[in-house]
């Protein structure tokens, strides 16, 4: 490969940058938002008896919210593929994100050959996103559960 190819990619990197800022900018905004609901809604709910059934279901409706929240981020850049012409359809697309955001990968859907490490700067912000969500997870258990002992 020829070491000046990465030229090449600049539009990638100029479209695949700002979207992981604004994934991560509404990502930790939304994240934010739900902590401070959590933290409310739980407040009222002292009594270990009636804790842990409220606690359990706050985290089984914040495994929701976050893969509502991941769903609509690859939203964002399936958006932006089809704004750019990488991916001819909207279901195309956001398979493609979907797959991408997750790592997971599809064998039949592929980027335009100028927009492949578009691809690649997705699936680094679906790593970063799901560390942040995994990271607000385990925060929200350490800061919640404690109240249950009070």
């Amino acid at each position: 490969m020829n070491p000046f190819d990465y030229m090449q990619w600049g539009a990638d990197w100029a479209w695949g940058v700002p979207l992981i800022a604004l994934n991560v900018v509404i990502h930790v905004f939304c994240l934010a938002l739900f902590t401070q609901k959590v933290e409310h809604a739980l407040h009222g709910f002292k009594s270990h008896r009636h804790f842990v059934p409220a606690f359990a279901a706050v985290v089984g409706v914040a495994v929701i919210f976050v893969t509502a929240l991941h769903i609509v981020e690859a939203a964002v850049w399936a958006a932006a593929y089809r704004i750019i012409g990488a991916i001819a359809d909207n279901k195309s697309a956001m398979l493609y994100s979907l797959g991408a955001l997750t790592t997971y990968g599809h064998d039949d859907i592929h980027l335009e050959g100028q927009w492949q490490m578009m691809g690649a700067l997705e699936a680094l912000n679906g790593m970063l996103l799901f560390g942040l969500t995994t990271a607000f997870l385990f925060a929200m258990i350490q800061r919640v559960w404690p109240t249950a002992k009070r």
